[in-house]
């Protein structure tokens, strides 16, 4: 499974856990209008709070995450790798065209496609992310 793939299962998973019904109610299809990902899993059929799923795990994470902004502290959150290695990796499947070697940027670039990728995927993102 890809990298933004274990994104989306991680989230939309917690998701489900909280909702049982969610389960049940998985269309297997891309919200409409939205471009699926290559390796994403199938978004639910209701739009999934990512803010809230994210929020929750960092309540019970006991660390100090900047999730928000951080795509280091996000993978964290979700218990995956966020070596520079798993980031690079990340970037190639997001079609990341800048230097990967300027890890600051994209970092940075990665954590606000991973949103976007997240909200074309049946995630809902607020705005303010």
């Amino acid at each position: 499974m890809s990298i933004f793939g274990k994104i989306v299962s991680a989230i939309f998973g917690h998701a489900e856990a909280a909702t049982p019904d969610a389960a049940a109610a998985t269309s297997g299809t891309v919200a409409p209008g939205a471009a699926p990902v290559a390796g994403a899993t199938a978004a639910p059929a209701a739009p999934v709070d990512v803010d809230a799923v994210l929020t929750a795990l960092a309540a019970k994470s006991g660390q100090q995450l900047n999730w928000q902004q951080s795509i280091v502290d996000l993978l964290k959150l979700l218990g995956l790798d966020s070596s520079l290695d798993a980031r690079k990796q990340l970037a190639t499947e997001l079609h990341y065209t800048g230097d990967q070697n300027d890890t600051a940027t994209m970092n940075v670039w990665l954590i606000k496609e991973v949103r976007q990728k997240l909200a074309e995927n049946g995630g809902k993102v607020p705005a303010g992310l």
